[in-house]
C-alpha cells in the first residue's frame, strides 16, 4: 500500500511556513493525487482535499482558479512523470538490447521513474472523459514510439521493432494490473527469460546481476 502524502508542516527537513500558510500548492497537489489514485478522480473535490488536509476551502484559491485547473495540473504531472520517465529509460544508452529493456524494466520497479498506480488511475478516469482519453492515447503512442526506436537503435526491422515495442508495453502494463501477489526472488528469477522472450537475444548474466540489486532496493513485500 502506497504511503500518504507528507505535509510540508510536517516534514522535518522541510523550510518552516511563513505567516498564514498552512499547506503549499504541492501539499494539495500530493493529496489530490493521493485521491486520485485512492477513490477515482470523482472524489477530487476541494472540499474533500481541504478537510483532509484540516484547512479551509479558500487556501485553494491561492494556488488554483478552480477544480479544473487542478486536474489539469494533476494530467501534466502525470505526463511529467509517468510518460517522460518511460521515454527517458527507452532512450538511455545501452550496449545491448537486453541491457535497454533493463533500463526500461526499471520504470516498473522504481516508483520515482513511474508511478504504476497513478497510470492505473489515469486509464480508469479516461473511461469517463473524452479529453483524458484523448491524453492517454497520445501518451501510450508516445511510449511506444520511444520503445520502437530503441529496438530500431539495435538493427531491428521497422515492422519488428514496432511489434517487440507494442508487445514489451503491452504485456508490462498487463502483467501490472494483474497484481500479481509474486515474491522477489521468482519474479527476478524471470528476467532473462522475459528478455529473451522480448528480444530474442539472450540476456547477459552480468546485466542480470545489475538489475538485480537495483531491483531489489525498491521491492516491497
Amino acid at each position: 500500500m502506497a504511503e500518504k502524502p507528507i505535509l510540508h508542516r510536517d516534514n522535518p527537513d522541510a523550510e518552516p511556513l511563513i505567516g498564514n500558510i498552512k499547506v503549499t500548492r504541492t501539499d494539495w497537489l500530493n493529496v489530490a493525487m493521493d485521491v486520485l489514485v485512492t477513490d477515482g478522480v470523482e472524489q477530487v473535490k476541494v472540499l474533500t482535499l481541504a478537510e483532509r488536509m484540516g484547512v479551509s476551502r479558500s487556501s485553494f484559491y491561492w494556488y488554483f482558479k478552480s477544480r479544473q485547473e487542478l486536474l489539469d495540473a494533476l494530467l501534466t504531472s502525470w505526463d511529467q512523470t509517468n510518460t517522460a520517465g518511460l521515454i527517458t529509460q527507452a532512450e538511455t544508452p545501452a550496449e545491448t538490447i537486453t541491457a535497454a529493456v533493463l533500463n526500461v524494466f526499471r520504470c516498473t520497479t522504481n516508483p520515482e521513474l513511474f508511478n504504476t498506480a497513478l497510470d492505473f488511475a489515469i486509464r480508469d478516469w479516461s473511461r469517463r472523459s473524452g479529453p483524458v482519453r484523448n491524453l492517454l492515447d497520445a501518451s501510450d503512442a508516445r511510449r511506444v514510439q520511444a520503445l520502437a526506436d530503441m529496438f530500431r537503435r539495435f538493427d531491428y526491422p521497422d515492422l519488428e521493432a514496432r511489434t517487440r515495442a507494442r508487445v514489451l508495453y503491452y504485456m508490462q502494463l498487463g502483467y501490472d494490473m494483474a497484481g500479481l501477489n509474486e515474491p522477489y526472488e521468482q519474479r527476478v528469477s524471470m528476467t532473462g527469460s522475459y528478455l529473451e522472450v522480448f528480444t530474442g537475444k539472450p540476456a547477459n548474466p552480468d546485466e542480470l546481476a545489475e538489475f538485480a540489486v537495483y531491483a531489489k532496493q525498491y521491492w516491497r513485500a
